[in-house]
């Protein structure tokens, strides 16, 4: 049992990979209080940063329906949060022996809708809602949401593509964005789909989902419709609706915030309670969030998303590799669209990996491909020991007594293959010959199972000589089965470029070549992308858009910055007593904004303090990619 100077530990409640639960009693008033403590006896600087993070967020939210935190207490050689203990048991413990009828699941729903909405309004996203928790108090029937240990402040965050067993959250009531593999930002309507699939368990007994296999798991959430309570179970029809919208894939087709979920909730309790059934009503007539949040949705890009989707399934039936380039303006949306891919991967098990191209690092052999595959090892070693013995014994005999080559420049290779022997000095071109040959073979041992691999690498237009040949021969030889390589540039800069625009000319000969170009959105997608944000109808978004598409061209970033500069401008505004967003054109046209994004994004650089911007100078020379404790060595 575990010893906290100051508290009596009386048992332990609850386990995680994290941490462990415990009930105790304060000494100095015989207080009963929780302590959650982390589970390794010495946690890393970064698990005890996280633990001070939960108690911060703990300690500012004075909420009725938040568990409340009276302290952060030293614990040998770490830390435990000592939490009120209001004498509740967790929903997942007690559906262990009881349901819940439909009049006690809207009691309790309203509560947990109420508090979330509460949550929201300190634009803290949680992250982790589930039956485990929510703790319902049996006697006074009061619901608290607990365990904020990996909740966020950020408007926004953006999610990696990796592998299910690493993800943050409970995988079971995981929205598809928190997956990673949706291409979409997290906001706090990840909170929704979080609550949907446990309304859903609550009421049903069973999950949205049950699949074992973690990756499954992530399909189901990203690509299949859950049966729905109503026809599951027999759920009042109504109720069943709501939980549905809820668990919808999109965040924009979702309730839009706790409040439009809680009206509608009570709407239903009012119908029990005064006329014992609940009819069918519309969905959302309260639901308007006065959350300034930039729709994830992709604009004006079904043909191209048809396109890419076409190529991928092509390889994966076939066994034969492809390619794609994607030519457009920086900001017109290539990377965004590619990503467009992380379902279709999901669903056939494939690999997707990325590399960048320096403008600044053109003399640099294969920086772009060496940054993809140091991506897909990082992948590999999240799986399971057996796939990583496959994958050692398949790369040992591709690469033979040339591992040491390849670990020379990815150094997690090491980790999967071991040591290997320093191979024999050679001369200069020699030296090069092998390096390309053994990074052949390396490339090759991916491409020889039934698992398809997509590299995609962007800024194409920087990519050095030896980079553009070896893509080149992918693309022109059969050796490379279960292939699709996709390749972005800048069509503005090619010219700078002679070499790139030989390699172009000669690839657009190939008949397994396809090319994309992505143009600047028009009117019409302008215009949704704002009913979306506003929530309103077109014809009273319809002059903004058009403002809008003055001032930016259509490009798809920078109307983002712009519409994002209008909010922290309060020139988009919300009126939380008409319930809709507000906006004066004339004020926004007298308003003097950069003319190009490069300068927009110039101008917001310089409103940072100075102390961030010596700190974003130094990011920006360790590349397009960077961790935190490099860039913490550096900045010392």
């Amino acid at each position: 049992m575990v010893s906290v100077p100051g508290y009596h530990v009386l048992e332990k409640l609850y386990e995680s990979s994290r941490s462990l639960i415990y009930r105790a009693q304060r000494n100095a008033d015989q207080t009963p209080v929780i302590l959650k403590v982390l589970r390794q006896e010495y946690p890393s600087p970064a698990e005890i940063t996280r633990f001070q993070m939960e108690y911060g967020i703990l300690s500012h939210l004075n909420i009725d329906g938040v568990i409340k935190a009276y302290g952060l207490e030293m614990h040998p050689h770490s830390l435990a949060i000592v939490l009120e203990d209001f004498s509740g048991e967790s929903l997942q413990s007690w559906l262990k022996h009881r349901t819940f009828h439909l009049e006690e699941f809207l009691v309790l729903a309203i509560q947990v809708a109420t508090t979330l909405s509460e949550i929201h309004q300190h634009h803290i996203t949680h992250k982790d809602i589930n039956p485990s928790n929510i703790v319902l108090n049996p006697i006074t029937q009061q619901v608290k949401i607990i365990d904020f240990g990996i909740a966020v402040t950020l408007s926004q965050e953006n999610p990696t593509f990796r592998n299910p067993n690493l993800l943050e959250g409970t995988l079971a009531y995981m929205s598809p964005e928190q997956t990673g593999r949706m291409n979409r930002a997290i906001d706090y309507r990840t909170d929704f789909y979080s609550l949907g699939a446990t309304f859903y368990h609550l009421l049903c007994d069973r999950l949205p989902f049950e699949a074992t296999d973690p990756l499954k798991l992530v399909h189901c959430h990203i690509a299949r419709q859950a049966v729905s309570p109503h026809a599951a179970t027999g759920v009042n029809k109504t109720v069943s609706n709501i939980v549905m919208k809820l668990l919808a894939k999109n965040a924009e087709d979702r309730y839009q915030s706790a409040w439009g979920i809680k009206a509608d909730l009570e709407e239903c309790l009012h119908q029990l309670c005064t006329s014992g059934a609940i009819a069918d009503f519309p969905l959302g007539r309260q639901d308007v969030s006065d959350q300034f949040h930039l729709p994830q949705k992709i604009y004006g890009r079904e043909v191209e998303i048809q396109t890419l989707w076409a190529a991928f399934e092509r390889v994966e039936k076939s066994g034969n590799s492809e390619a794609l380039l994607l030519a457009g303006y920086p900001g017109v949306g290539k990377t965004t669209l590619v990503q467009e891919l992380y379902k279709q991967i999901t669903r056939y098990r494939g690999y997707f990996i990325t590399g960048k191209y320096e403008q600044f690092q053109y003399n640099v052999p294969y920086s772009g491909l060496i940054q993809a595959f140091q991506g897909l090892v990082q992948q590999l070693l999240t799986e399971t020991e057996d796939h990583i013995k496959t994958w050692q014994q398949t790369l040992l005999a591709a690469l033979g007594d040339n591992g040491q080559v390849i670990i020379d420049v990815i150094p997690e290779v090491e980790l999967i293959i071991g040591q290997q022997p320093i191979g024999p000095d050679l001369p200069p071109a020699e030296s090069q010959h092998r390096f390309h040959w053994v990074f052949e073979q390396f490339i090759r041992a991916f491409t020889r199972g039934s698992c398809p691999l997509v590299i995609f690498l962007d800024d194409l237009q920087w990519a050095d000589q030896a980079s553009l040949r070896l893509i080149q021969q992918w693309i022109t030889t059969p050796n490379y089965p279960y292939l699709l390589f996709i390749g972005a540039y800048r069509d503005s800069e090619i010219t700078s470029s002679q070499a790139f625009t030989e390699h172009l000319n000669n690839l657009h000969q190939v008949d397994s070549v396809h090319q994309l170009e992505l143009s600047p959105l028009g009117l019409v997608e302008v215009n949704a992308m704002l009913q979306e944000i506003l929530q309103c109808e077109s014809e009273r978004s319809r002059p903004l858009a058009e403002l809008t598409l003055q001032k930016t061209a259509g490009n798809p970033l920078f109307i983002h910055e712009f519409l994002r500069v209008l909010h922290q401008a309060r020139l988009l505004h919300f009126n939380p007593e008409q319930r809709q967003w507000q906006w004066d054109l004339s004020q926004i046209q007298a308003v003097q904004l950069p003319d190009t994004l490069v300068e927009f994004v110039t101008d917001r650089l310089q409103k940072l303090t100075t102390l961030t911007q010596r700190i974003l100078s130094l990011a920006a020379c360790i590349g397009s990619q960077f961790d935190l404790q490099t860039l913490a060595a550096i900045s010392e």
